[in-house]
């Protein structure tokens, strides 16, 4: 049983909207890489785009070249990725890094050129869409998009998972981590501002990780066909990739990686602290739709 739960007092303020200038890219860049899922070559091209287009797939190995938003209300499942899509059965999946590289750059507009069904994984983190932004660079255009701050707390917990919003002038998320049955991960707590440098320092080199007794079976089946070179492998509680960690938390810094991605769906920018505890993708995406059916309904 999940919970949800917004107070009845108004959660926006109209007098707390503020505005940026929107941004695109400078030129468009291109780059290659594997799926985890598929283990499949893709490539994946990100071009500049108009001002209000927002961030758009497009999967040009399909017939028509089916295009797709960022957003919410396109999300079609969350099987250990985000994965977005349209109604024809078009969709690309684990779209979370590539996205949370956007936001914390301060992109709104974007097109997402792809060639398969899933964003390349290349080593599990971000850098690899950083250091793509930063070869296009970023412009800004003529053109703004409001940021909304909230006034009331908004949460959502299912068990032992939770997530909370709570009004700040700033974009801040807080995330608890724990793994009672591997010491290797064990209970781990990060907070950070959602900022383009710290993001780029702190979160973006954070590798997506697994414990190996956990994705056994579906490697033996072969729904994951990633490596060493694409995340960060626990077995019997030993880290098994030969350079180890990235930082001593990595896990739970990957963590707020993925939250800012699938928060990035809500096609409002916002300010707030996020306090999560134990989310993934499912519960993102949940407390995401509660987040923004509240927003639009005080908006309205």
């Amino acid at each position: 049983m999940s919970f949800s739960c917004t107070l009845t007092e108004p959660i926006v303020q109209r007098s707390a909207l503020k505005s940026k200038k929107q941004k695109t890219l400078g030129r468009s860049v291109h780059s290659s890489g594997i799926g985890v899922f598929t283990g499949k070559d893709v490539s994946i091209r990100l071009c500049p785009a108009p001002l209000d287009a927002g961030i758009v797939f497009q999967r040009i190995d399909l017939p028509n070249h089916p295009e797709f938003p960022a957003k919410l209300e396109f999300v079609q499942g969350t099987p250990r990725c985000t994965l977005i899509g349209d109604a024809a059965g078009a969709s690309v999946q684990t779209v979370e890094h590539l996205l949370a590289s956007l936001n914390a750059c301060g992109i709104d507009n974007v097109f997402i050129e792809i060639s398969g069904p899933e964003v390349p994984i290349f080593d599990g983190s971000s850098l690899s869409f950083i250091a793509m932004i930063e070869e296009a660079g970023v412009v800004e255009q003529e053109g703004v998009r409001e940021v909304v701050r909230i006034s009331k707390p908004v949460y959502w917990s299912q068990g032992d998972i939770h997530l909370v919003a709570l009004p700040s002038d700033e974009y801040r998320i807080s995330y608890t981590l724990h793994y009672p049955n591997s010491s290797a991960i064990g209970t781990q707590f990060f907070s950070t501002l959602v900022d383009q440098n710290l993001f780029i320092d702190e979160i973006a080199p954070c590798r997506t990780f697994s414990v190996y007794e956990e994705i056994a079976p579906m490697i033996e089946k072969g729904l994951v066909k990633g490596s060493l070179e694409n995340a960060v492998i626990i077995k019997e509680n030993v880290v098994l990739n030969p350079g180890g960690l990235r930082f001593s938390n990595e896990m739970v810094r990957h963590k707020v990686l993925d939250l800012i991605g699938d928060l990035s769906l809500i096609p409002v920018l916002f300010t707030a602290h996020i306090i999560a505890i134990r989310s993934g993708h499912a519960s993102n995406n949940a407390f995401a739709k509660e987040l923004f059916n509240q927003i639009k309904m005080e908006c309205s």
